[in-house]
């Protein structure tokens, strides 16, 4: 894991001392990525400059340094991520005669490339990458994003020049660097809480979207290769799952998939050990590593002492049967609140899921002991366990129900009593039937009424302001892959088809976004074995009764974990990893949101308007309803405006 940086600059006589102080300048952005050293190679003749900063997990010797040169001096490498299956990959170089000198998956990478040419050789791959190949020859630069983009490129392509980071925060040290802020971005933002790929905040920079290679050569239209395609898999998934195996043999299949993918990643010269919320995810995780390992893998996870965030009780449970060497941290309000300043530092470009706060400060803990960490993001998102598919599914049959001519009438009924009130009225209903903020659920669903199609139900379960424009002073949102009509067809049950649309979205622009940042913001490597590619293909095969069934995601990943850890250790609610965020606003942070959203400040900023967001502030801050996440969307918002705007 590491951080990489370059620029090709197209213009003629550019020279050689002025290349490598722009990649210095960029490299050294991007230390906290690569603490063990870092270097730059740069060539006059190409107008070009790498820059790699190094995170040694692999050959920790000299052998695994970067740039990298290729046997017949043809090519130059820069790469970000692991090969896990590297050595498999070098026996077959061998075999064709190429003979390598390290131990290092950098130097597998680059001779596979220059040998079968780089799409075959990411697709041998099993890992996660980015990485950038410049060929001396042809004078091509090769920028590549693995399958599901667990690792970052950033990139803006001029006619004059392209430069490439693992980190926007690099293209700031380029002297003549002047972004400007894209609105439709912010649109967009705002709905998500994170800035969808191929977008950045600025116009002038993209995010490379996960499993595509762009290739650019002076003279030239950039050009963008898709080498692996998440529906193609998913639509060829469904279209074999008829013949799946009977339920045993699927189970003792996902099992012998999991073993290997957890294998591979825990291959590494240096201490590894994992994630452990206790939940179904990351303890399958880590009862496959021990089940794999001949001493006691260490497992790290946090508690708070607020009720409903503490995982660390419920971690202890289960590393305790497993038998792992587990360390668990109690913080208190002040050390996560901390934090919070930094935050735009790391994420670059506004960033808003909470979670953000926890998984760094594990991170942070987790560095102290090892140096690569496993955890279990991706299976909700596999075997259907995230509860908006029951919410969803549960809400669009309901709705069927009621004539269309009456549904915006019981809209209106229903949003008219206030949250307090309903919670005042169903708290007498039978214990069985009781929901926590059951007032705020009523709204929720309430404002689903009036949703004309599935997808839109599922959009706005996934929005935080699900009119965004309407506090936006300009920009609109951009069409895309929840606007596609044909996705009905192509992938028929609606579960699956909300799986997919969060595989495509939320995985790699939030959950793979935040992993990446909060590890790497402290140096560690994280692996993520649920999304190897061989995984989530078979998991597509499956047909939705093996995941989703009485009303409970994840079945067939449950039937693994119980033949490794008893039932009633895991058996449990779903609960999120995440702070208790409404109170602190209320609280301690009070002061600092007062500043962020205050109307001079917002009218200052010209991006936002600020009526909807104070009106609801002063909803949030009296206790009348729970505005925490829309909300956070907006000061993580001002927070990065502040800091880099």
């Amino acid at each position: 894991m590491c951080g990489i940086v370059g620029m090709v600059d197209w213009r003629t006589a550019t020279p050689l001392d002025r290349l490598i102080a722009v990649g210095s300048a960029m490299n050294e952005t991007l230390r906290h990525r690569g603490p063990d050293g870092g270097d730059v190679w740069a060539e006059a003749a190409g107008g070009v400059v790498l820059g790699h900063r190094r995170l040694a997990i692999v050959d920790l010797t000299s052998g695994g340094k970067q740039p990298m040169h290729s046997k017949d001096g043809r090519f130059v490498i820069v790469f970000n991520g692991e090969i896990y299956n590297y050595r498999e990959i070098r026996s077959e170089l061998e075999e064709s005669g190429r003979r390598l000198e390290s131990d290092s998956d950098t130097e597998v990478l680059l001779e596979a490339c220059a040998l079968w040419g780089v799409e075959k050789a990411v697709q041998r791959a099993i890992g996660m990458f980015s990485f950038a190949l410049w060929d001396r020859a042809r004078k091509t630069l090769r920028l590549v994003r693995d399958r599901l983009g667990k690792k970052p490129m950033y990139y803006s392509v001029t006619n004059s020049r392209v430069i490439f980071s693992s980190e926007l925060k690099a293209f700031r040290s380029i002297p003549d660097w002047a972004p400007t802020i894209d609105s439709d971005a912010i649109v967009g933002y705002l709905r998500h809480a994170y800035i969808g790929q191929p977008k950045t905040i600025y116009n002038e920079a993209k995010k490379l979207p996960p499993g595509h290679i762009l290739t650019v050569e002076c003279g030239a239209q950039p050009k963008l290769t898709c080498f692996w395609n998440l529906l193609e898999v998913v639509t060829t998934g469904i279209s074999h799952s008829a013949s799946m195996l009977d339920e045993r043999e699927a189970v003792d299949r996902l099992e012998v998939l999991l073993r290997d993918a957890i294998r591979l990643r825990m291959i590494a010269d240096v201490p590894i050990g994992a994630f452990l919320s206790g939940g179904i995810d990351s303890s399958t995780v880590v009862a496959l590593m021990q089940a794999q390992s001949t001493r006691p893998i260490k497992t790290f996870s946090i508690g708070f002492h607020e009720s409903g965030y503490d995982e660390a009780r419920l971690a202890k449970e289960v590393a305790l049967h497993l038998g792992t060497d587990h360390t668990e941290l109690y913080l208190d309000a002040k050390h996560a609140i901390d934090i919070i300043p930094r935050l735009p530092d790391w994420y670059d470009e506004p960033f808003a899921d909470a979670s953000q706060i926890p998984t760094y400060l594990v991170s942070e803990m987790t560095r102290k002991y090892v140096t690569v960490a496993l955890s279990g993001d991706g299976g909700d998102e596999l075997f259907g366990g995230y509860n908006r598919y029951f919410w969803a599914e549960r809400i669009l049959r309901n709705i069927n129900r009621v004539p269309g001519t009456l549904r915006g009438p019981l809209r209106a009924i229903l949003q008219a009593v206030p949250v307090a009130a309903w919670d005042g009225l169903l708290s007498m209903a039978p214990r069985s039937l009781r929901q926590a903020h059951a007032g705020e659920k009523v709204h929720k669903i309430a404002a689903l009424l009036d949703a004309p199609t599935p997808e839109a139900i599922y959009l706005r379960l996934v929005s935080q302001w699900p009119n965004p424009d309407l506090i936006t002073t300009g920009g609109r949102e951009q069409a895309g892959v929840f606007q596609d009509a044909s996705l009905a067809a192509k992938v028929p049950n609606f579960v699956s088809r909300m799986q997919y649309l969060d595989m495509a979205t939320y995985l790699p622009d939030d959950i793979l976004t935040k992993v990446d940042r909060a590890t790497m913001a402290v140096g560690l490597e994280g692996r993520v074995p649920l999304l190897d590619h061989r995984v989530i293909a078979y998991s597509w095969s499956l047909p939705p009764h093996l995941k989703v069934r009485n009303g409970q995601g994840k079945w067939i990943l449950r039937q693994v974990l119980n033949r490794y850890v008893p039932h009633g250790l895991v058996d449990r609610p779903k609960q999120g990893f995440g702070v208790p965020l409404g109170a602190w606003l209320r609280g301690p942070l009070r002061d600092w949101v007062e500043d962020l959203l205050s109307v001079k400040r917002l009218e200052n900023g010209g991006l936002l308007r600020p009526e909807p967001i104070r009106k609801m502030w002063d909803e949030h801050r009296a206790g009348v309803r729970n505005w925490q996440y829309p909300l956070w969307t907006v000061l993580m918002f001002e927070a990065w405006r502040e800091r880099w705007a």
